[in-house]
């Protein structure tokens, strides 16, 4: 193999559209948001808080039509399509089930729930009411993660036995903040271990045996962690994650034919290499979007379901949802996390 798979992504434009509707507008659906509307065709019409004046301000920032003093005054919005929601993990339940419930598509920030059975429960209630519920798995959507996802589809690793990845970030300490509050999902995990658990299940699926290692934080939650999965193929990935140093961010996938190693973050646009009897075949990531600019692709893609009547993302189920978050449940439950 001298050349990579080209990527086969959503396009960002000339695909189908969707009028979307914002719940909760903070630095997530910013970015979201920004992204868009600078490199979509799909448009955010509406906006709501608890606070009007919030929602007024977001609204006239980044160019949206209507702002509401309340999540239940958008979800009865006719003229939304879909909704995104971005509030903390904590409220994704109340919040997804509300958008459900008015018959609205809606794509959930990641980890959907604070744990596996938020999401059966929201899987159950988007399927009795026929409308699409996606984890906004964003890395998924992206077009290096096709190339990826193409590489192991083909057996060009080989049997692949070993998968590492690792996403570390530095909090300041808040006990009464998103990231040590065990009322708001708080911990490293459910923050952070949600990519490294995603990467790991993209490429090994579910594992047999799930086993943690780690320390808490003074409020209970789980401060640094070191999970080890174990599958029925015997192989193994590595996940680690941290609230207290910044990592390098990166994941490798070995295989007996071959290996991949990603530079960081490797869940956000970025660059890979092939590693192959001793040549180097580079992807180098083309969008030249930085971070959260990558988030448009989720939404383009998500557009792209609704329109073909899809109720389950054929990139990253509900099921697949469900099973990073058996994952971290464990982990959690091992480390005594609140």
């Amino acid at each position: 193999m001298s050349s990579l798979p080209e990527p086969d992504n959503t396009p960002l434009t000339g695909g189908p559209t969707l009028r979307w509707g914002v719940l909760a507008p903070g630095s997530i659906a910013g970015q979201w948001v920004g992204t868009l509307h600078a490199n979509t065709d799909q448009r955010v019409v509406a906006v709501a808080s608890r606070s009007l004046a919030r929602a007024e301000e977001f609204a006239a920032r980044h160019g949206i039509e209507r702002a509401y003093g309340g999540y239940e005054q958008l979800v009865a919005d006719p003229g939304v399509d879909a909704v995104y929601v971005a509030a903390p993990h904590s409220e994704h339940l109340a919040l997804g089930l509300l958008a459900i419930a008015a018959g609205k598509h809606v794509l959930i920030e990641k980890p959907i729930g604070v744990n596996a059975a938020q999401a059966r429960e929201l899987k159950a209630a988007a399927g009795a009411a026929g409308v699409l519920v996606m984890e906004a798995m964003w890395s998924r959507y992206l077009p290096q993660t096709t190339v990826v996802a193409r590489l192991l589809g083909d057996g060009a690793l080989g049997d692949v036995l070993t998968v590492t990845a690792d996403f570390g970030a530095v909090f300041e300490f808040d006990p009464a903040g998103r990231g040590f509050d065990p009322a708001l999902g708080g911990g490293a995990l459910l923050d952070l271990g949600v990519y490294p658990g995603w990467f790991a299940h993209f490429v090994l699926g579910a594992p047999e045996r799930v086993t943690a290692t780690g320390t808490l934080t003074v409020t209970g939650v789980d401060e640094q962690s070191a999970v080890i999965l174990d599958y029925a193929s015997r192989a193994q990935a590595v996940i680690t994650t941290s609230l207290v140093v910044e990592t390098p961010r990166i994941a490798t996938v070995s295989g007996t034919r071959a290996r991949l190693e990603f530079a960081g973050p490797f869940f956000a646009p970025s660059d890979f290499t092939l590693v192959r009897d001793g040549e180097r075949i580079p992807y180098t990531d083309r969008t030249g979007f930085a971070w959260g600019e990558g988030l448009c692709y989720q939404a383009a893609a998500f557009a792209s379901y609704v329109a073909d009547g899809l109720l389950d993302s054929p990139l990253h189920s509900m099921d697949d949802t469900v099973a990073v978050l058996e994952v971290l449940d464990s982990a959690r439950a091992q480390l005594g996390a609140l």
